[in-house]
Parts: C-alpha cells; sequence; structure tokens
C-alpha cells in the first residue's frame, strides 16, 4: 500500500521525457565506483524476491500432506522450514538494506561534494543571480531524488520483476483457470490507479509549490533584516492576510488529496478482496469437485496477495526512472555550468619576499562589462527565470590605468555607480576584465593560482560578513592555524579586544546570523581584525565607514590605520575627509578615471572632486545644525 501511494505522487509529467542516452552514460559513471556493492545489492534482492512463493508453497504441503493426510512430522517440518524462511528473509532485508544504503548515501556524497566544489569555484555572479534556497534544494532534494535511481528504483523494478514472474508461473502451474479469472479484475486496480495517478501527481506538484512559497515567505520574514523591516514598516495585518491565503491554497490541496487518498486505498482493497472471492469461490468449487486440493487453494489465495504489490509497481517503472533521471539532469546542470573566473592550467602562485608588506598594483588599460545571465546562472535557479535586463554587456568601465606603488594608499571616489567597486572586484578577481590587464606584483591575475591570489588580497566590504559562529572561530578563517595570542594581538590591533574580553564568553561567543548580535561598528572592527590575522600585501576596503556614526567611524578609523600601515591599499571612500592623506586619489565617473591626484591638488583643480567635496561639507553643515 505504501509502495502504491508513493507511485502515485509520482510527477508522472516525468513520462513525456525523453531518455537522453547522454545522461544515462553519465549516472552510469556515478554508478561505477559502487559496482561491487550495486552486483550485490542486486543479486541479494532477486533472492528476496524470489522466497516470496515458498511459503505459500509450503502452507500447500502443510495442509495437503500434514494436516489433511494426518502426518504430524510434516507440520512440524513445515513450520520449522516456515520459521526458516522467515529468518533468512529478515536476513535478506538485513542486507538489503545496509547495501542500499551504503550505494544511496555513497552516491549522495559523491554528488552533494561534486556539486558543493563546483558551486564554491562559480564567479561571483552567479551569486548575484542565483536564488539560494533552489540552489540549495538542488544539494538536497534533487540529490536524494536522483540517489533513487539506485536504490528505491532500482530494487523495486528488480524485486517486483522477479516476484511478477515467478508468483505468476507459481499461479499458473497450480491452477491456470483461477489465475486467469482473478486476472481479469486487476484492469480495474490499473485504471483506478491511473487516473488517480493524474490528478494526484499534479494536486501533490502544486501542494509541494504552495509548501515551498510558505517557506519561502518565512524565511525571508524571520531573519533579522526581514523581520526588522516588518516592524519598521509595520505590516503585520497585510503579512498576516498574505501568509492566510498561501496557508488557505495548501489546505485545500490537503483535503483533495486526502479525498483521492481514501478512494485509492477503498480501491486497494475492493479488488483484492474480489479477486479473493473469485480464487475461494471457483476454487473452493474445484476443490469440492476434486480438481484441487485444499493447500492449493490456500496457496493461490496467499500468492494472489503478493502479486498485487509488484504489478503495480512494475505499471510505474517508467515513471519512476523518468523521474530519477530528470533530478540527475537538474544536478548535471549545475554541474555543467561553467565558472566566469577559472585558474588557468599553467597558472604559478604568487610569492611575496619575505618581510614585505606591500606589492605594486596596476590597471592597464582596463575595460569591464557585466556578463550575461545565460554564461553565468540557470534559470531554474532563479526566482523569476533569468533573462538579460537591458543594458548588460555593456562596458561600465572605459580604459582604467592607474598604478599603486607598494605601500601606497590609493583612493577611489565618484559617484553612486561609478564603476568604484567594481574596480575592486577586479582586483580581487571576482570578475576578469573583458579588455586590458591588472597585475599584482608585475603578474597578470589571470595567470597566478587562485589560492595565491586569495591570501595575498584581503577585502573588507561595507557590510562585514560573519558565519553563526563564534568570534574566534570568525577571525580563524582567514587563518585556521592561528594561536589565541595571534588572535588577541590582532583584535588588540583593531581595537576590540576590550569589547571581546568584557563579553562572559570571550572568543567563544557566538556572533549570530550574519554577526547581527553585534553593533556595525564592532563587526567591521571584528572584519578588521580578521584582516590583520591574515596579513595580506595588498588590501582593498569598499567603503568600511560608510554606516557608522561618528564615535564607531572613529573607532574604526584607528583600526583602519593599524591594518593599512605598510600594505598597499585600495580604498572606496564614503567620506571623503577620510582619505584626504591618501597617495593618490582617483576621481572615477561613468566608469572612467576623470581625474588624479593628491586632495590639494584636486581642490585646487576645481574639477568633480571638488564639487563632490563643497556638496558634502554643506551635507555635513546641515547635519550638524540638525
Amino acid at each position: 500500500m505504501g509502495a502504491a501511494w508513493r507511485h502515485l505522487r509520482t510527477d508522472r509529467s516525468a513520462v513525456d521525457n525523453r531518455v537522453d542516452p547522454a545522461v544515462v552514460r553519465r549516472v552510469l559513471g556515478f554508478a561505477r565506483p559502487h559496482k561491487k556493492i550495486l552486483g550485490a545489492f542486486g543479486v541479494v534482492t532477486v533472492l528476496d524476491a524470489m522466497l516470496v512463493v515458498v511459503t505459500p508453497l509450503l502452507v500447500q504441503k502443510l495442509v495437503d500432506d500434514g494436516v489433511v493426510a494426518g502426518n504430524v512430522d510434516v507440520v512440524v517440518g513445515v513450520a520449522l522450514a516456515m520459521v526458516g524462511v522467515a529468518l533468512v528473509d529478515a536476513l535478506f532485508g538485513v542486507v538489503g538494506g545496509y547495501l542500499s544504503a551504503r550505494v544511496g548515501e555513497g552516491l549522495i556524497y559523491d554528488l552533494r561534494t561534486r556539486v558543493f566544489a563546483h558551486v564554491q569555484r562559480q564567479g561571483i555572479a552567479f551569486f548575484t543571480r542565483t536564488q539560494t534556497g533552489a540552489l540549495v534544494s538542488r544539494l538536497n532534494n534533487d540529490v536524494v531524488g536522483a540517489q533513487r535511481a539506485f536504490t528505491t528504483v532500482l530494487s523495486s523494478t528488480v524485486s517486483n520483476g522477479v516476484a511478477a514472474i515467478v508468483v505468476g508461473v507459481t499461479m499458473l502451474a497450480l491452477s491456470w483457470q483461477v489465475t486467469l479469472l482473478c486476472l481479469v479484475t486487476f484492469p480495474i486496480l490499473f485504471a483506478t490507479s491511473r487516473w488517480v495517478g493524474a490528478r494526484l501527481a499534479g494536486l501533490t506538484r502544486r501542494q509541494m509549490d504552495g509548501n515551498a512559497d510558505l517557506g519561502n515567505t518565512m524565511t525571508e520574514r524571520f531573519n533579522v533584516g526581514g523581520a526588522m523591516l516588518l516592524k519598521l514598516f509595520g505590516r503585520r495585518g497585510e503579512e498576516d492576510e498574505s501568509f492566510a491565503v498561501k496557508a488557505a491554497v495548501v489546505r485545500d490541496l490537503g483535503v483533495r488529496i486526502s479525498l483521492l487518498t481514501r478512494l485509492f486505498a477503498s480501491v486497494m482493497l475492493l479488488v483484492p478482496a474480489l479477486a479473493a472471492a473469485l480464487v475461494y469461490g471457483v476454487g473452493g468449487y474445484l476443490v469440492i469437485q476434486g480438481d484441487l486440493t485444499l493447500g492449493t487453494l490456500l496457496a493461490l489465495a496467499t500468492l494472489l496477495l503478493r502479486l498485487l504489490g509488484p504489478l503495480q509497481g512494475l505499471s510505474n517503472v517508467r515513471i519512476d526512472v523518468m523521474t530519477a533521471l530528470v533530478s540527475f539532469e537538474r544536478v548535471f546542470e549545475v554541474l555543467d555550468l561553467p565558472s566566469t573566473v577559472v585558474e588557468r592550467a599553467d597558472a604559478v602562485p604568487l610569492k611575496v619576499p619575505a618581510g614585505v608588506e606591500g606589492v605594486r598594483l596596476e590597471l592597464d588599460h582596463v575595460g569591464f562589462a557585466y556578463p550575461s545571465a545565460s554564461s553565468t546562472t540557470l534559470a531554474t535557479l532563479e526566482k523569476v527565470a533569468a533573462t538579460d535586463r537591458a543594458g548588460e554587456g555593456e562596458p561600465v568601465l572605459r580604459d582604467v590605468t592607474f598604478v599603486a606603488e607598494p605601500g601606497q594608499m590609493v583612493a577611489l571616489v565618484g559617484p553612486s555607480g561609478a564603476g568604484k567597486t567594481t574596480i575592486t572586484h577586479l582586483v580581487a578577481r571576482l570578475y576578469d576584465p573583458t579588455q586590458g590587464t591588472v597585475r599584482v606584483a608585475g603578474h597578470d591575475v589571470r595567470g597566478l593560482t587562485l589560492d595565491s591570489l586569495e591570501d595575498a588580497v584581503g577585502y573588507v566590504t561595507q557590510d562585514a560578513h560573519m558565519f553563526h559562529d563564534t568570534i574566534g572561530a570568525n577571525l580563524r578563517y582567514a587563518r585556521p592555524g592561528a594561536s589565541d595570542e595571534q588572535v588577541w594581538e590582532a583584535l588588540e590591533a583593531a581595537r576590540i579586544a576590550h569589547l571581546v574580553r568584557s563579553l562572559p564568553h570571550g572568543l567563544d561567543t557566538v556572533v549570530g546570523d550574519r554577526g547581527y548580535r553585534l553593533s556595525g561598528g564592532e563587526r567591521q572592527r571584528l572584519a578588521i581584525a580578521r584582516l590583520l590575522l591574515k596579513a595580506p600585501p595588498l588590501v582593498v576596503l569598499d567603503e568600511a565607514t560608510a554606516h557608522l556614526d561618528g564615535e564607531s567611524e572613529q573607532a574604526v578609523q584607528r583600526a583602519l590605520a593599524a591594518a593599512l600601515a605598510g600594505r598597499t591599499s585600495l580604498v572606496i571612500a564614503h567620506r571623503l575627509s577620510t582619505v584626504r592623506d591618501a597617495d593618490q586619489i582617483l576621481v572615477v565617473d561613468d566608469g572612467r578615471i576623470v581625474e588624479s591626484g593628491t586632495h590639494t591638488t584636486l581642490l585646487a583643480r576645481g574639477g568633480l572632486y571638488a564639487t563632490l567635496h563643497g556638496t558634502q561639507l554643506v551635507d555635513d553643515l546641515h547635519e550638524t545644525e540638525a
């Protein structure tokens, strides 16, 4: 009954798909490391399926040669044999379950680790487009669905096929007349199964979508940012009403599914009852006429019940196989998506001489356009199908050229959307330039190993991310082998050691989801401590003090002074006053460097920098007066 119900909930639209030989070959490729266990699993499954006819035949012998004949030895011997069959069947069940788990969990491990490693190596453009929940679903639901091809689908197909053949042949051998008469009732079951299944699969699909919609709503509203937005805008009533509408859809679908389930359950009980009535009626008549023994009648009745499940299962084999292959295809979609940032086969590690704190950074006639949606992600991984937006593919950086000598601070200033953050992304190789070259220590970053470049570049953004873990674990993410002494040194330099010491659990204090248990200034100083622990020769600061209050900004600025000392730094400035001492200020507008120089020379020039500086002074004055 449980297996039949599972088949009915299977997405029957999958049966319309064609089997792609390339997908099958890749599936078999994943199975190859487990072929020995799969072989043993197949043997155990076949032997277990063949046992299905042994007990009914023992019943026949027990009744005819034991009970009817009055032979106690036969009764005892057959009863002991039944015990032996039960023990063997239980043993096969345990062994088969173990082998199935070995194959299934091994396959899940292979797929998950392969997908996780591949996704980790995708360019940042992939993550800016992809819906996280959809991606996680690939690593969970679709991987498990693919695993069913080697465990549930394989075992059920083999066992059902063997059982149906063995039971059918045995029944025909015992009484072909009764067997054929009983099979007349089975089309009723199959017709009902197909009718219910076609409707149930669609309802189940809609129910899953409805539950997913509820899950997305709760995920967005229950995280810190969503909960804060809801409270600030006071939309509780509308949110309650919207959630209630979605929940009502799931409720109504559940009622319809329950009704269909009851209908199918009733048919599942009715058809075997009709078939059993025919067996006992016709068979009983044949027993009275002397054409059939009583033991044979009981064996036929038992075998009939054991034929129902295998036939039902075999009627859904194609659906099950195609559903499993669809899951594989969805996993392969992710594995086949190329990364926009790839390490070359001849890439060399960046070697910074011992004792050198800063390295030379050079951008040589760099141009850049963001890659299109079709080249960076999958439409199925976005809540709304990915389509190229107007303007995509157009240059956002044009002929950007500058040099930051070792130990220098270079500031990037300009209006919002000018391309400042994009420049820093190219330095960290989150993207590759479409024109020109980015060099670190004289090497084109595209020719360096990713690990060595990531080690050389330290990055602090305006919203420093923290994992839901301890302070110590978040800091050691930059340097896993760091000692407590080194961690505390970094915290001292970042001007936040006193705060950490004041916490009840010190370094073992959990910072919460994305670090929300800390203030913005505290998160920024922890991010700077993490940067100091990493000790990279090249530092990128993307508006690290943009959203801090005056006191927090001053504390972070003091921490940044320690972080930047002796290192080459590329700083995006929110407040121009924070970069007045920069060795070089680059004014970016519309993807180009339109001015460059020191604070004094740029003010004297009276260009865009002077305009931005004057505007900010007026804004600061208004804030002070307010």
